[in-house]
């Protein structure tokens, strides 16, 4: 089990997702479950994220799932010797890892799973294997990435200098505002 912590926007889910593309087919099973924060609200959305993950990871629809510890044993029993990929994206309580990845004997030997999440005490309170901390960008690392989404180059055309700092120094060097705000700016002139 790998941890990535880190700000909201800072780009957790993207690098999971690379990661999850990246090394998907050397897995029997996989799957990649986005939002689990907003989606285990309530224990209803808990027990349809099993259900998702089952479907995603088996592929069929052939159990049924009453509330999350009828989940937790079809999850362990089904998928105890499958060689998996997991990802749960967004975690926020300690009850979702509990209940969608439970222990490393949940999945068969050489399983991942990746977690992501803003809040580091969930990953060391789940004892999990390898943590790691996402980062701000750089300024310069941050003007690159808002240029290429506002202007589709790597620097600042002359005269837009001053605005592309004030663009990164607004969106605090976080990945997704800055892409967010150079898609938004894309073809408009220094006045809009």
């Amino acid at each position: 089990m790998v941890g990535i912590y880190g700000l909201g926007g800072i780009g957790k889910t993207t690098l999971a997702r690379a990661i999850y593309n990246h090394i998907a087919n050397q897995f029997e099973c996989k799957c990649f479950l986005a939002n689990v924060r907003e989606h285990c609200a309530t224990m209803e959305g808990l027990v349809k994220m099993q259900k998702i993950l089952l479907f995603k990871m088996l592929g069929d629809m052939k159990f049924y799932i009453g509330e999350v510890n009828e989940g937790i044993s079809i999850i362990k029993h089904r998928l105890c010797r499958k060689k998996a990929l997991l990802v749960l994206d967004d975690v926020d309580k300690l009850e979702q890892l509990q209940n969608l990845v439970g222990q490393r004997n949940w999945f068969g030997s050489d399983s991942k799973i990746i977690i992501t999440t803003r809040d580091k005490r969930l990953l060391t309170a789940h004892k999990i294997d390898s943590m790691y901390q996402m980062e701000e960008l750089n300024d310069q690392e941050a003007l690159e990435l808002f240029c290429w989404n506002a202007l589709k180059r790597s620097e600042p055309d002359a005269g837009y200098e001053e605005i592309s700092m004030s663009a990164i120094c607004y969106g605090k060097n976080l990945p997704l505002v800055l892409e967010i705000i150079g898609s938004d700016l894309f073809r408009k002139g220094i006045d809009e």
